[in-house]
């Protein structure tokens, strides 16, 4: 449904998005993840015809963006970061007005209104003007506005930026109900926003993609090698010498000890499994096996792997500050249109 192949955008010398490649398949909700100014929001215009790549092409529903871009578009809704409302306009207003440049016909377009309020929970405020509106019910009626005319594909940036936390679990539950209908890009930096709501995700630093998977694939992913979780009782005993003479143990990590036994990480070769061979050792010494469990970065601890470079660590661990690098999107300042991005 959705297709970006080998996307490249510069500025000059410097490069926002830098040989971008991934699919979403039709339903899906791919969360599109990276710290400010990774690239995210460039390559979200991109998709959305709003700017051209220097390279490479992307694809909605089988039309290439600037090959056909009316009828990409057609099949497109867009939520920028900051919807794009008139304030003067009562939400109603505005939705028609959507809805008479999306070309929806006349006869159509009050149940076409009608529906998108419903499903975006914004009827209540159908008469109050969108100047008006608190920051939640803008997100909403931007959502309104992006489904109205039945696109098959949603390109969300950053969708529940400053919200507080009900309006977030609001528009969640309301995102994930438009899954199936749609084919849904949700570009974000909020690591929960990913883990709640995404079938799968890319995560794109300084322009390029380092990663792409499922939330529980990356979450299960340790770079070269496994580790499985201990709680045990030892009596006082450090298990240290006898868990590391178990065949394809490489490490053992010991943590504090409580009441509930002291916990140890036990480190392997990627892809052996130690487990059995562990836990016999532990009960061979006479010692209490309290819990058994591999192991699991979080998704926090993946996405700070593998968009914290080196200069960044050493910079964190000498309190010395980096100098700021641009690399989001320099050249694009126009606002797009109530519809999200200009046409041809």
């Amino acid at each position: 449904m959705i297709e970006v192949q080998h996307v490249t955008k510069r500025y000059g010398p410097t490069v926002a998005v830098d040989d971008v490649s991934f699919r979403v398949e039709r339903g899906q909700i791919l969360g599109f993840l990276g710290p400010n100014g990774a690239g995210k929001t460039t390559t979200m215009r991109v998709l959305t015809g709003y700017m051209p790549p220097t390279d490479g092409r992307a694809i909605i529903a089988g039309y290439d963006v600037f090959e056909e871009p009316v009828k990409a578009k057609r099949q497109t809704g867009y939520l920028p970061e900051s919807p794009p409302l008139y304030p003067d306009m009562t939400v109603r207003e505005y939705l028609t007005f959507v809805a008479r440049i999306n070309g929806i016909a006349a006869g159509d377009r009050h149940a076409r209104v009608d529906t998108a309020m419903r499903r975006t929970s914004v009827a209540d405020v159908a008469d109050r003007h969108c100047g008006k509106l608190s920051k939640g019910y803008r997100q909403r009626v931007g959502l309104a506005q992006a489904i109205l005319h039945n696109p098959g594909v949603l390109i969300l940036d950053e969708p529940t930026a400053g919200l507080d936390p009900k309006q977030i679990i609001e528009t969640r539950e309301l995102i994930k109900e438009l899954a199936g209908d749609h084919t849904i890009i949700l570009s974000t930096h909020i690591l929960p926003e990913v883990s709640q709501t995404c079938e799968r995700v890319v995560i794109i630093n300084k322009g390029r993609v380092v990663a792409e998977d499922t939330p529980d694939n990356l979450t299960g992913r340790l770079h070269g090698s496994a580790t499985i979780h201990l709680q045990v009782d030892t009596g006082g005993a450090d298990p240290t010498a006898a868990l590391l003479q178990v065949p394809g143990v490489t490490g053992v990590s010991l943590g504090e000890v409580g009441s509930d036994g002291r916990g140890v990480d036990v480190h392997s070769a990627e892809g052996a499994d130690v487990r059995r061979d562990v836990a016999g050792a532990v009960v061979s010494q006479g010692w209490g096996l309290l819990e058994i469990r591999r192991a699991r970065l979080s998704l926090e601890e993946i996405f700070l792997q593998l968009t914290t470079t080196e200069e960044e660590e050493e910079a964190a661990e000498t309190g010395e500050a980096l100098p700021e690098i641009e690399t989001g999107d320099p050249g694009a300042t126009a606002a797009a249109g109530p519809n999200g991005p200009p046409g041809p």
